[in-house]
């Protein structure tokens, strides 16, 4: 017989994408920032988490992938070198491949992915994972990626977007607001942003869901 799972720790950036990762064990949202994500890692570990989890949201980089595209990384790039992908348990949801990269600063704009994806060859970036792989390494902990791409290779992040998080990872309206006073040509492409998250959110419920039906079928636990 197996032995059980690790609890699995799962950060995320958005208080949203915590709702869609409670299934998977403890849940913390960070905010957005690699701070808030290092901090909710290790909050996680105090709590118990024997395995991190770096969960949501991404920016594509590869012009192949549309929103609501699965990415399950084998390595995690970051300004400071390569993260290794723990592949049992990046495995419970779905086939490992290709590389993330792990950004300090939001990377909003459609030159900034291009320029991104040329330098890196990576399929999304993201700013939560870079501090989630250091936290796992620093107490030896297996580490996985599970994002979907929101706002694709072709189109650029709004500001209100970029401005929109609080601390806990929730919405703040009134900052949503204020942006769109400075500058309301973003509606529309807020609109299309709106639209890509719903995708991309309903692409994360499902490989929720695969995970439950992995567990059930008595696979082996990650990193064991």
């Amino acid at each position: 017989m197996p032995p059980p799972p690790l609890l699995l720790g799962i950060v995320t950036g958005l208080a949203a994408e915590a709702r869609l990762a409670r299934p998977l064990g403890l849940v913390q949202a960070g905010g957005g920032t690699p701070e808030g994500a290092a901090a909710a890692a290790e909050a996680l570990i105090a709590r118990g988490a024997a395995a991190l989890l770096s969960f949501g949201l991404a920016g594509g980089l590869d012009p192949a992938l549309p929103p609501g595209a699965l990415v399950i990384p084998r390595t995690l790039k970051t300004t400071e070198g390569d993260y290794a992908i723990d592949t049992a348990l990046a495995s419970r949801f779905g086939t490992p491949a290709g590389a993330l990269f792990a950004a300090a600063q939001p990377v909003a704009t459609v030159e900034e992915k291009a320029a991104l994806f040329a330098a890196t060859g990576t399929l999304a970036v993201d700013l939560e994972s870079g501090a989630v792989a250091r936290t796992a390494q620093a107490h030896n902990l297996p580490f996985a990626v599970l994002r979907a791409v929101c706002d694709p290779a072709g189109r650029a992040l709004p500001p209100a977007a970029l401005a929109a998080l609080d601390a806990g990872g929730a919405i703040a309206p009134f900052r949503v607001a204020a942006s769109l006073l400075r500058h309301p040509g973003q509606i529309r492409p807020l609109a299309l942003l709106a639209g890509d998250a719903a995708v991309a959110r309903a692409a994360l419920r499902g490989a929720v869901r695969q995970s439950a039906a992995w567990e059930s079928d008595g696979s082996s636990s990650p990193g064991r």
